[in-house]
């Protein structure tokens, strides 16, 4: 008999538990993991690579254990008045929420969440040992703040995590919401704003909440903007309170230097790597547009991907693009898939597919 991770001596409450991971299928068009598809541009490209050269140079010393220079480089991209002290990073997003689970979190804590969100808030609440707690959404996967507020108020967690523009859907989070989860709760509240450079412009972030609220903590990622998803850059603003207290988690010089340079040196390019954002979102809001006039139903979003229900047979349409060399996500939602909003022309394969899909099964009321 095969030996299998259950016979393993594991945790009791990480048995019966799956990996994280999207299908990592080799296809032209690659829609499923809400990564930009634009390149980085050449003379961006070039210059990081350069950096990086430099930074090769001492690659055999420790690299800088407080990532100083790209601290000082966040704090300037993000504005509204931040400072060094306010900034941390760390590998991908992913392992800035880990840490702030591990200084806040852990075994006899709580995180509440409002699913349908993103999956690894729950999967890194349980890998810390910190009790995750669903929590409803309102109408439109919206949360008011009296929803939110509500389930605080039952609840009681240690932490909680909102997420805005929230993954999977798409769904704006209005900054009252914000505030009056904060209200009512002394925990830590954590925004998960990993979208945020694809709202409207002009549309005011959690960022402007943080003055006066100590205990507030907005994250943040490189991935998605920034077209960085394989340097894995992830960083959060808050008060240097709170970044003192994950200096107590982290690993040591958990930021390499290469990791730094790059990311550094992509920073000071950043209203070059932000021009493909207007692209993005004109892509997106095309989709919107032709998914709709298809008679399917698209929901609200603010970020780089839509949410689109009345998809009669989800795992069928999935498998129906993936024969038409076209990959989107099927999360599980009865009568929905999650498509990224890519290039013009990746926009057009998959328009031109859903097509063909929709002429094979019609699309259906949501609900009926």
């Amino acid at each position: 008999m095969a030996f299998t991770l259950e016979d393993l001596p594991i945790r009791d409450d990480l048995r019966g538990q799956s990996p994280y991971g999207a299908p990592q299928k080799h296809v032209r068009v690659q829609l499923n993991v809400n990564e930009n598809t634009h390149p980085v541009p050449q003379d961006v490209a070039d210059d990081i690579v350069e950096s990086v050269r430099r930074a090769l140079g001492t690659v055999n010393r420790y690299p800088d254990r407080e990532f100083t220079e790209l601290r000082e480089s966040l704090a300037g991209y993000l504005g509204h008045g931040l400072v060094a002290e306010q900034i941390w990073a760390a590998n991908g997003s992913n392992e800035v929420i880990q840490q702030l689970m591990q200084a806040f979190g852990g075994p006899g804590r709580s995180v509440l969440g409002f699913p349908p969100t993103y999956s690894m808030h729950s999967i890194i609440a349980s890998g810390t040992g910190t009790r995750w707690i669903p929590a409803e959404r309102d109408a439109e996967f919206r949360i008011s703040p009296e929803t939110a507020t509500a389930a605080v108020r039952e609840h009681q967690p240690d932490i909680v995590f909102l997420c805005g523009p929230n993954n999977p859907t798409g769904t704006p989070l209005d900054l009252a919401t914000i505030e009056a989860v904060y209200d009512a709760t002394d925990g830590i509240v954590m925004v998960d704003e990993a979208y945020a450079e694809f709202m409207p412009v002009g549309q005011p972030t959690a960022l402007t909440l943080l003055p006066g609220r100590e205990r507030l903590v907005v994250s943040r990622t490189m991935s998605k903007a920034f077209a960085f998803a394989g340097a894995r850059v992830g960083y959060l603003a808050a008060h240097p309170a709170v970044v003192d207290a994950l200096r107590l988690v982290r690993l040591p010089y958990h930021l390499s230097a290469l990791t730094q340079a790059a990311a550094v040196a992509a920073l000071r390019h950043a209203p070059e790597m932000l021009a493909m954002v207007d692209d993005i979102r004109g892509q997106r809001d095309r989709m919107v547009t032709e998914l709709r006039a298809m008679g399917y139903t698209p929901h609200d979003t603010w970020s780089n991907f839509v949410l689109f229900g009345g998809v009669a047979d989800p795992q069928a349409a999935f498998e129906s693009l993936l024969d038409q060399d076209v990959i989107v996500r099927d999360l599980g939602i009865p009568n929905h898939l999650r498509v990224s909003a890519g290039t013009a022309e990746e926009t057009t394969a998959f328009l031109d597919a859903m097509r063909r899909v929709a002429a094979e099964q019609p699309p259906v009321r949501v609900g009926a």
